[in-house]
C-alpha cells in the first residue's frame, strides 16, 4: 500500500511529466530541419550574448571577468588584440560594464555630469541583444542624472528624483558604456568619469529595505561549440526563462517546442535520434548558408548597412536573419542614430581584403571626410579572429581626432594606406597596419548627421594598388 504523502508525490511528479516541464521533440525530419534553421537564426544572438555574460559576469577566474551582477566594471584602456571577449571590438571609447539582474527589483544607473566636448552614451541591451534604450551624450545630454532600469514584470512607484525610467523586455539585460579617449595621455580623465558611473539596486538608491532574494541560478558552463551545434538550443531554452514571451513570437515559439526548444525547459539532445540530430545540423548549416549569402550579396555590397542590422525591436521588426547578422559580425552595436559603422570586407573590384595579396588606399575628397557631430574612427581587423590586428606601431585605428598628424593631399584631401608592409617613414603617419592575410576594416561615425543616412555622403572605395 502506498502512504499518503508518498501517493502525493507522484500525483505531483506525473502532472510535471504531463504539463510540458520538457519539451518533447514532435516534428518529421524535414519538418526539423525546417524549424532548426529558423531557431537557429533567431537563437544565436541570445547564445552569443550569453557567452559575453559568462565570461564577463560569472566566471570569476576568467581573464575577462569584469564585475559581479548588478556592479559596474571600468576597462580604462585602449583595447589592444589580447581583448577577446566579443569581436570586432572598439578601440575608441573605453567600456564599462553592468550586467543587470533585473527579477529582484530595478537599478538604478547614475552618470556624472562631463565636459560637453566629450562623447559618452550607456547603450541598454536585452538578451535578444536588441537596443532599447540609451543615456548619455544624443540621448540624455551631458549633464548626467538618475536613470532606473526595470525588469518586465516591476511594478512599484518611481522616486521622484530618476530622471527617466526605462523598462527591459527581459530580466537579464545588458548596460555597455562608452567613453570617448582622445589619445593616451586622456586615460587618467577617462577613468575619472568611470569613477563617477554609480549603480545601485532600487531599495538601496531609496534606503529601504531590499525585498526578497530571486532564486539562485545555476549558470551552465559554455563549450566550445555551443554557438554552432545542435548545443546551441540548450542554452537557449535556458536564457529565454529570463524573458516574457512576446505576444508577436507566440507562433514562432510554439513551432520551436516541436524540437525541443521552450523557456526553461532542459534540451535533451542526448535522448535524441541520429535522425532527428542530423536534422538540426542541417537546419544549422541552411542558417548559415542563408546568412553567407545575404552578407555576400547585401552587406559587402552596402545594399544592407549597420543601421539595419542593430536597434531595438521595433527598429529590427523580428527580422532575425538581420539580428543574427549583427550578432554575428560584430555584436552589441550600436543604433543607427548613435553611430553608424560601415565595414570594407571587398575591394573595390568586389573582391575581399587581404594584407597577403595587396596594398590598398582610401581617399576621402577635401570636403568628404566622415560626417560626425561627435567623432569617427576607421578601425583594421584579423578577417579570420575579428580581433585587432598585432602590429609593432601598436597602431590599431585612425580617427578624427588625430587629423591635425595626418598628411593631406596636395588638394586637401586624406588618403589613408591599409596595407602590411610598413611604408617610408614619410608616409608613416597615414598607415593603418593589415595582417598579412584576409581583413576588414570598420569605420565608426559617432552621432552621424542626416548625409550618412540619406545617401548625400558616400562611402569611399578601398582601392587596390597594382
Amino acid at each position: 500500500m502506498i502512504r499518503k504523502p508518498t501517493r502525493l508525490l507522484l500525483a505531483s511528479l506525473s502532472i510535471l511529466l504531463s504539463s510540458g516541464a520538457w519539451a518533447d521533440f514532435t516534428a518529421t525530419p524535414s519538418e526539423a530541419r525546417a524549424i532548426a534553421k529558423e531557431a537557429y537564426l533567431y537563437g544565436f544572438p541570445v547564445v552569443e550574448m550569453y557567452k559575453t555574460l559568462y565570461t564577463q559576469a560569472v566566471d570569476k577566474g576568467g581573464a575577462n571577468f569584469k564585475a559581479p551582477f548588478n556592479h559596474i566594471g571600468n576597462t580604462a584602456q585602449v583595447f589592444t588584440p589580447k581583448d577577446t571577449a566579443f569581436v570586432t571590438p572598439n578601440s575608441d571609447t573605453p567600456y564599462s560594464f553592468v550586467w543587470m539582474d533585473l527579477r529582484r527589483e530595478p537599478l538604478v544607473l547614475t552618470l556624472p555630469k562631463i565636459d560637453d566636448n566629450r562623447y559618452y552614451s550607456v547603450q541598454l541591451i536585452d538578451l535578444y541583444t536588441q537596443n532599447f534604450a540609451y543615456l548619455g551624450t544624443r540621448s540624455t545630454g551631458n549633464n548626467g542624472g538618475h536613470y532606473m532600469i526595470a525588469g518586465p514584470d516591476w511594478k512599484g512607484q518611481q522616486p521622484v528624483d530618476i530622471d527617466r525610467v526605462v523598462y527591459s523586455e527581459s530580466n537579464i539585460a545588458y548596460a555597455l558604456y562608452r567613453t570617448q579617449l582622445f589619445d593616451g595621455k586622456d586615460l587618467g580623465k577617462v577613468k575619472q568619469i568611470q569613477s563617477g558611473y554609480k549603480v545601485q539596486p532600487l531599495s538601496s538608491y531609496v534606503k529601504q529595505p531590499a525585498p526578497a532574494s530571486a532564486p539562485k541560478v545555476e549558470w551552465p558552463k559554455p563549450t566550445a561549440t555551443m554557438s554552432d551545434s545542435p548545443q546551441l538550443f540548450r542554452y537557449l531554452n535556458f536564457m529565454l526563462a529570463f524573458a516574457a514571451p512576446q505576444d508577436s513570437e507566440k507562433d514562432l515559439l510554439a513551432r520551436f517546442a516541436k524540437i525541443g526548444i521552450s523557456p526553461g525547459a532542459p534540451f535533451k539532445l542526448n535522448q535524441l535520434s541520429a535522425e532527428q540530430r542530423k536534422a538540426l545540423e542541417d537546419g544549422i548549416a541552411d542558417g548559415k548558408a542563408e546568412f553567407a549569402a545575404f552578407k555576400k550579396d547585401k552587406v559587402d555590397t552596402h545594399q544592407v548597412s549597420s543601421g539595419d542590422l542593430f536597434g531595438s525591436r521595433d527598429h529590427l521588426n523580428n527580422n532575425y536573419l538581420y539580428r543574427y547578422a549583427g550578432a554575428n559580425m560584430g555584436i552589441f552595436g550600436n543604433s543607427t542614430d548613435e553611430a553608424a559603422y560601415l565595414g570594407y570586407f571587398v575591394d573595390s573590384e568586389g573582391k575581399p581584403a587581404n594584407g597577403a595579396r595587396h596594398s590598398y588606399t582610401l581617399h576621402f575628397n577635401k570636403d568628404q571626410l566622415p560626417p560626425a557631430d561627435a567623432f569617427w574612427s576607421l578601425t583594421m581587423y584579423d578577417a579570420k579572429t575579428k580581433l585587432l590586428v598585432p602590429n609593432h606601431k601598436k597602431r590599431y585605428l585612425i580617427n578624427s581626432r588625430m587629423l591635425p598628424s595626418l598628411k593631406r593631399d596636395a588638394d586637401g584631401g586624406l588618403t589613408l594606406a591599409l596595407q602590411h608592409h610598413e611604408p617610408p617613414k614619410a608616409e608613416q603617419s597615414n598607415w593603418l597596419p593589415a595582417p598579412p592575410g584576409p581583413f576588414y576594416a570598420v569605420l565608426r561615425i559617432y552621432l552621424p548627421t542626416p548625409e550618412v543616412g540619406n545617401g548625400q555622403w558616400t562611402l569611399p572605395p578601398l582601392t587596390p594598388l597594382k
